[in-house]
């Protein structure tokens, strides 16, 4: 009689391993489509900016998009808050959203002095999301005055 684990243990997906390549995998050989992330976001952010602004969905996405730009991922500019360059466009297509939308939410987080434009799809992003709460958690710029 055949055992139910050793028949599943020989089973192989049809749709899994289509296309797979060597550099789909780590050196580990855990596949890095599926290699879990973290980004370190404030719990301000859920505590205060998500309570006291009303953010739409794309406000949001916008932001924790330029936020991992500038203070997660690796960046030369973090100490001054500033994110690298980025496309608009490529932007728009990582979130899945209209360009103008992108704009639009870039218009109303500059309203809410979360962001600042530098130049075209370069931002200052603040650490703490707002000057107050900057000032309140000792959050300085390298001579980044605004």
């Amino acid at each position: 009689m055949v055992d139910i684990h050793s028949i599943l243990a020989d089973h192989r997906s049809k749709g899994k391993d289509k296309g797979r390549s060597e550099d789909d995998v780590d050196a580990g050989g855990r596949n890095v489509e599926y290699s879990p992330t973290t980004s370190e976001i404030p719990d301000v952010f859920f505590d205060q900016i998500i309570v006291d602004f009303k953010l739409s969905r794309i406000e949001i996405l916008v932001l924790m998009y330029i936020y991992r730009r500038v203070w997660c991922f690796p960046n030369l500019h973090r100490s001054h808050g500033i994110s690298q360059m980025m496309s608009h466009t490529e932007m728009a297509k990582n979130l899945g959203v209209a360009i103008e939308d992108i704009y639009s939410s870039l218009r109303k987080l500059e309203e809410y002095d979360f962001i600042r434009t530098i130049r075209a799809g370069q931002y200052f992003s603040r650490r703490f999301f707002s000057k107050e709460l900057d000032a309140r958690f000792d959050q300085k710029y390298d001579d980044f005055e605004i």
